[in-house]
């Protein structure tokens, strides 16, 4: 006799778990054996009585996250188990292990078949971070897996869940750490140096989905004007200085992400002028900006977070990038991204494109950009596809 509550599925509503797709909204559900609790784990059976998943309940359009396509208790053992694989991905593609890179996202939910869950390694501290109940009711014993799984490799595990749980849930989250205690924030990627706010920043603390398409900008750097609009903690502006670029200008609305910015320019490049910041509104400062840049990057915070806000968004991104095409100096490189997940790679192109036209400038694509392997995405999930970029030469 299992101990988790049973779900039964309506007629036909299993197609998608047959082709391993991890979530199970609302709509498909016929009924409901007991009352499970949000985060309760629950077997998913189909219309005809047959077991099909098992996972995360919770009250919302997404009601189950499936953990596992098969029978298993969900234990310490578990844990171990996807943590352990996750980390042999991160080992296997070179982001792990390295004496010049100790910043790497460890877990991406579904794309690490840990739906709900994301953690970020930054030196030898972990930051997790629950989206699910689920996730967070196993806050605990996740985290007893993991000191497991990377012992030697961290000494602290901290927990940022306050902003990114269903508000709806109940569940009071508090930040803090689970695992040691350490104010030691200092972390390197790629041989950069780099300070990690993951007390009070955004995310995690540091956007480490960006580390390859920096890594790109790096090459493009030497010898150009640079400006990086969005620049949260500065990540393109430090690559670009050691890219050899002339000038870098970072701009962001945010004093406190200008801040951080010039203190990691100068854990990097003490001293060096060709850095200055900016706080300042983006489109106030594109308007008044000259024609001096010849590598601008646009790098905006998601523009939007759920479907009715696609038209707004897509205006959004349109007129950013029509005023970079206006402004940029001929020959010029503009890095521009999007990181909104209801915004499809065909939605990005379409309102780039447009301000390319709207501009009467000449525009190749040389990149199309998209995030890095330690994001990885689940074959069955497309949905996790969330960052788009294009790496565009304007004559």
């Amino acid at each position: 006799m299992s101990r988790y509550k049973k779900v039964f599925l309506k007629p036909g509503k299993e197609e998608s778990l047959k082709r391993f797709h991890p979530w199970i909204f609302s709509g498909a559900i016929a009924s409901i054996q007991g009352e499970p609790e949000e985060g309760e784990v629950v077997e998913v059976y189909t219309s005809a009585d047959y077991f099909i998943a098992l996972g995360h309940f919770q009250i919302g359009s997404i009601a189950i996250r499936v953990l596992s396509f098969s029978r298993e208790e969900i234990n310490r053992d578990f844990w171990k188990e996807r943590l352990q694989a996750a980390y042999q991905v991160r080992l296997g593609v070179g982001l792990a292990g390295r004496p010049d890179n100790n910043t790497y996202r460890l877990v991406h939910g579904e794309g690490d078949n840990l739906p709900g869950l994301v953690i970020d390694i930054y030196s030898r501290t972990a930051v997790m971070q629950a989206h699910s109940a689920g996730m967070h009711l196993y806050r605990m014993e996740i985290a007893e897996a993991l000191a497991e799984v990377m012992e030697g490799v961290i000494e602290n595990i901290y927990y940022k869940s306050e902003t990114t749980l269903p508000f709806k849930a109940d569940l009071f989250p508090e930040n803090g750490f689970l695992k040691g205690g350490s104010s030691e924030n200092v972390a390197m990627e790629n041989g950069l140096l780099f300070q990690v706010d993951w007390l009070k920043g955004q995310k995690t603390g540091f956007f480490v989905d960006q580390c390859e398409n920096r890594a790109l900008l790096e090459r493009y750097s030497k010898g150009r004007s640079v400006l990086n609009m969005f620049c949260y903690t500065g990540g393109f502006s430090f690559y670009a200085m050691r890219g050899g670029a002339e000038v870098v200008h970072s701009v962001d609305s945010s004093a406190k992400a200008v801040d951080l910015t010039n203190k990691n320019i100068e854990l990097n490049f003490p001293g060096d002028p060709r850095h200055t910041a900016y706080a300042e509104d983006a489109f106030k400062f594109l308007d008044r900006m000259g024609h001096q840049y010849d590598l601008i990057v646009l790098d905006p915070p998601a523009f939007a977070k759920h479907k009715d806000a696609v038209r707004n968004a897509l205006q959004g991104y349109r007129k950013l990038n029509a005023k970079a095409f206006e402004k940029i100096r001929p020959g010029g490189i503009l890095f521009t991204f999007s990181c909104s997940q209801v915004i499809t790679k065909d939605h990005f192109r379409t309102a780039v494109f447009t301000a390319a036209a709207l501009s009467g400038r000449r525009v190749r694509i040389l990149h199309q950009l998209t995030q890095p392997a330690d994001h990885p995405v689940n074959i069955y999930h497309p949905e996790g596809e969330y960052l788009k970029g294009l790496v565009l030469y304007v004559e």
